[in-house]
């Protein structure tokens, strides 16, 4: 989500487990404990698995403090390698970065025509950041902002003056995905890619769409910071949806492709289910799959959790 960037993933944050395997055999993992460097440690086996090798009835989870003082920043931006600049900035920035993420002006619009949100900013962009970062130092935060408008990184920004503010520029993030599927029909893919190859990523993918799906609006959001980008491809108006529905799984090939040939994952947090299953070669390779498989034979041999999930029988 949002925060990965700050916190790290979920499965960082879970101390121990409860599971049930396929024959009743019930599995008490890791307790409390902070520390446990006993041989392999199997709650990471079944965090992510989808529930196809245990159902984990019990989670013991880690709670991190509240955060001081919250600054949120929104700047409009000229590309998406100004946008990379940018987080480069702010990784070398006098805070702790609390979230980075990206919209784009197609997103905007959408947000727009929904729920009537609009740019807090005078100048139009194409690439929109939210920053959030929790500094101690405001005099070093002013600094910071002043070099990053000095640099000429971003046509436009705002920092919020009040919470409420902030709360406003949140939504503009927020409401993305809900103002998608209010003004249209989106296919979603929920990819992640090493940070230093999402612009020409993003660039390739443009131009796949060009000549093969003229016409079709993509509108990208994601969490910069971590490399994970949501690709929305939309439905034409003129065209029918069963037509679309269709042809869409053909542009899912398009950008896995993209994704596989730039080392990147083609699911980074919706997982694999049953409809990216056959694609999960494009992520893992064979010997990977191979020994998925092992694990899921080990664990259930009969195959009666979640079955035909992630792994075809």
């Amino acid at each position: 989500g949002v925060k990965v960037i700050r916190y790290g993933l979920t499965r960082q944050w879970v101390l121990g487990l409860t599971v049930v395997l396929a024959d009743g055999t019930v599995l008490e993992l890791n307790g409390a404990l902070e520390k446990n460097n006993t041989g392999v440690d199997l709650r990471q086996l079944f965090i992510g698995s989808e529930g196809t090798l245990g159902v984990i009835t019990e989670a013991t989870l880690k709670l991190a403090r509240l955060p001081g003082r919250l600054d949120v920043f929104f700047f409009g931006v000229e590309s998406l390698a100004a946008v990379l600049r940018i987080f480069e900035a702010a990784r070398r920035g006098p805070f702790q970065i609390s979230a980075f993420e990206m919209l784009t002006d197609r997103c905007l619009a959408r947000l727009e025509r929904h729920r009537g949100l609009t740019s807090p900013l005078e100048t139009p962009a194409t690439h929109y950041v939210l920053l959030e970062v929790e500094a101690h130092d405001r005099d070093r935060l002013d600094a910071w902002l002043e070099e990053v408008v000095e640099a000429e990184l971003v046509l436009d920004g705002v920092l919020a003056s009040s919470g409420e503010q902030a709360r406003a520029l949140w939504e503009l993030r927020e409401g993305i995905s809900e103002s998608l599927s209010a003004t249209g029909l989106p296919h979603k893919n929920d990819v992640a890619l090493p940070i230093a190859a999402l612009d020409s990523f993003c660039g390739e993918l443009e131009a796949v769409f060009e000549d093969r799906y003229p016409g079709w609006e993509i509108c990208l959001f994601g969490h910069i910071g971590d490399g994970n980008l949501h690709i929305n491809v939309m439905k034409p108006d003129d065209m029918a949806k069963e037509a679309f529905l269709e042809r869409v799984h053909e542009a899912d090939r398009s950008i896995f492709e993209l994704v596989r040939a730039h080392r990147g994952s083609i699911s980074a947090e919706h997982g694999i289910g049953l409809l990216k299953r056959d694609w999960l070669g494009y992520s893992r390779s064979p010997e990977e799959i191979a020994l998925m498989r092992g694990l899921k034979q080990a664990f259930d041999p009969k195959g009666i959790l979640n079955p035909g999930k992630v792994l075809a029988p």
